[in-house]
């Protein structure tokens, strides 16, 4: 992959994780970006969706702080996110393991009716909730409904997540699930 586009895509990333803006990622910041997909759709944290989000939430942080805070100051930087990213992710074959479970459950959450495709309002509630400008949300939604039919499926916004962290494509649908890079 592009180093350049690998590391705009990681350092966006980052900033969706820190939730307080304070420069590292944290695990209340993971509760907080689920808390806010919660809260944005109506969801509880008991519910078998909330449950779910929670949970690949919890599995996400506890995999991040383990291999990517070097430190072991119970926070990752910039550069440890960056750099274990890609030898986790990107380079490792740990997606399917620790993400897909967590974007499974936040594009389930975000399929309010249950009829296996998010439309554009459910869309623009979960990139309100990573704080993708307003603005770009149409256009990202655009780029992820490859069939034109004013949907994207649960399995596409899946498929859309594994490409935004692992994809060498430029043109790759899924590095505008965030909007414009």
């Amino acid at each position: 992959m592009s180093t350049e586009l690998l590391r705009h895509k990681l350092d966006r990333a980052f900033g969706h994780l820190d939730v307080n803006g304070n420069g590292k990622v944290e695990r209340d910041d993971l509760l907080g970006l689920g808390a806010r997909l919660l809260i944005g759709f109506g969801e509880s944290p008991t519910s078998a969706a909330g449950s779910r989000l929670v949970h690949g939430f919890d599995v996400i942080w506890q995999t991040l702080s383990a291999e990517l805070d070097v430190d072991s100051d119970g926070a990752i930087s910039p550069q440890e996110f960056r750099t274990g990213m890609t030898s986790t992710f990107v380079e490792g074959d740990r997606f399917d393991t620790v993400f897909r479970p967590a974007a499974r459950a936040v594009a389930e959450l975000c399929d309010t009716d249950g009829d296996g495709a998010v439309g554009p309002e459910e869309f623009r509630t979960m990139l309100s909730a990573f704080g993708t400008p307003h603005g770009d949300v149409d256009t990202a939604f655009a780029r992820l409904d490859l069939d034109g039919d004013g949907s994207v499926s649960v399995d596409e916004l899946v498929e859309a997540t594994r490409q935004y962290y692992t994809s060498a494509d430029p043109g790759a649908a899924g590095n505008w699930l965030f909007g414009p890079l």
